[in-house]
């Protein structure tokens, strides 16, 4: 983390999203800032609170890309919620507090992994021995067996397993098949229904009777490579000190987490004669709690949401930023607006990152063997189409490429396996022809692109 000053964090999100220098700027300094906290002297890195941030924008323009990369960017658990599902407790919804129990829950899961790939030449290692002791032929014992006859009986086995392991590795032990026990999936499913508010109630109650059914396990004749990636799993699974990930997790949610609240303006207060909503004002009083700062019990033990980093976002069409309760606002000191993506814009999110469409497509296509290439004509005329769409119906910003690309490939893609042509070239008369009966009819666009 101590490479990644706000200027590299900015070029590493250049590769993947196009434009909004300004959003971009603001995760930087609010990412960098968190490793500047952990480095001040300890009485004062708790004063340090989160630089929370509202990003405002329409939908589709990179708000929830740039919470999203910036958080695999430093390995930080993630949670995208919509504030919409929330509600006051004695509404019908779910008790915010299942935020954090949530991005706890992914955090175990992401430092599990880890954990799991750093044993992996290890649980390897034993995997083998293990997989050899199954295809290793049964021990021939006797009482008459002479002190000779027990010494050219371990030579030979010990012979015989390293030829076997020497068959395994060169895959000619493939199609043979061993007797092994794997685990029964068939577990009993322990359902606890419970009302809003009472979700770690309804999480322990489920844990306490799920475990009172003891693992099931059953013999399973499997072919050999398949039986060998169940007892890496299962060794992995011993090698790795769950409770080493657990408090590993805990402290990442603690000092890492990123929390990204999506549709905040539609628990804002709207203007004047839009009717008022009971539950708004509720929704962003439940919330505060968290975002302020709280501990929050989960099946991992206390979690303290003091230092969780909060990113709300909304279109803000019809309330503002000012709408929200005054503590709500307080608590996001940090308001970037991110601006409507125009035809070259477009263009560029075609060619230009990483994870472009254009690419995507290409190796989609390139499975079936066929070549597909654009040319620069055919990536102006597609994000023209995208554009005048956005500005006939409902603007979804970048969202709208893929549904114009899905739609100009649709006959290419079907007819893929069975093509004898295995190079296209995509040139404005082929996008045209594909895509202007959408364009001229304003009512088949609406409902199709």
């Amino acid at each position: 983390m101590d490479r990644l000053t706000p200027r590299r964090i900015v070029e590493e999100l250049d590769r993947y999203i196009v434009g909004q220098d300004e959003a971009k700027k603001a995760v930087a300094i609010a990412l960098r800032n968190r490793w500047r906290r952990q480095q001040v002297p300890k009485e004062l890195r708790d004063e340090i609170a989160p630089k929370n941030i509202i990003m405002i924008g329409p939908t589709g323009v990179g708000k929830t890309e740039i919470s999203r990369r910036i958080a695999r960017l430093v390995k930080a658990p993630f949670i995208k919620v919509e504030a919409t599902k929330f509600t006051e407790v004695g509404y019908v919804g779910r008790d915010v507090e299942s935020i954090i129990r949530d991005l706890t829950d992914l955090a175990v899961k992401m430092v599990k992994d880890e954990e799991m790939e750093r044993v992996q030449a290890r649980a390897r290692e034993l995997a083998e021995e293990h997989l050899l002791d199954l295809l290793m032929p049964p021990l021939r014992t006797s009482s008459r067996v002479g002190y000779g006859e027990v010494e050219r009986e371990e030579s030979y086995r010990k012979e015989t397993r390293e030829k076997l392991r020497t068959m395994f590795r060169q895959g000619r032990l493939d199609d043979r098949f061993v007797e092994m026990e794997v685990a029964d999936q068939k577990r009993p499913i322990v359902e606890i229904f419970s009302s809003a508010g009472l979700e770690e109630m309804d999480i322990n109650l489920r844990d306490m009777f799920s475990n009172l059914f003891p693992k099931r396990v059953k013999r399973k004749s499997v072919r050999v490579p398949e039986a060998y990636k169940i007892l890496v799993q299962e060794e992995a699974q011993k090698l790795v000190d769950m409770d080493k990930v657990v408090k590993e997790a805990v402290e990442r949610v603690e000092n890492t987490g990123i929390v990204f609240l999506d549709e905040v303006d539609k628990i804002a207060g709207r203007e004047a004669g839009h009717g008022p909503d009971v539950s708004r004002e509720g929704v962003q009083r439940d919330l505060l709690p968290i975002i302020e700062g709280s501990t929050v019990n989960t099946k991992y033990g206390m979690v303290k949401t003091d230092h969780i980093l909060f990113i709300a976002s909304g279109a803000f069409h019809v309330s503002r930023p000012s709408d929200l309760i005054p503590e709500f606002q307080g608590r996001f000191p940090i308001r970037v607006e991110l601006k409507p993506l125009t035809k070259g814009d477009f263009v560029r999110i075609l060619k230009e990152p990483e994870n472009s469409l254009i690419r995507q497509y290409s190796a989609l296509l390139r499975t079936e063997g066929i070549e597909l290439t654009f040319t620069d004509d055919a990536i102006e005329e597609i994000a023209g189409i995208a554009t005048m769409i956005n500005e006939r119906t409902e603007n979804i910003g970048a969202r709208r490429l893929h549904t114009v690309m899905e739609k100009l490939l649709e006959e290419i893609s079907f007819n893929a396996p069975e093509m004898k042509e295995r190079e296209i070239t995509i040139d404005a008369a082929y996008v045209r022809d594909r895509l202007m009966e959408y364009v001229k009819d304003e009512d088949l666009s609406r409902y199709i692109l």
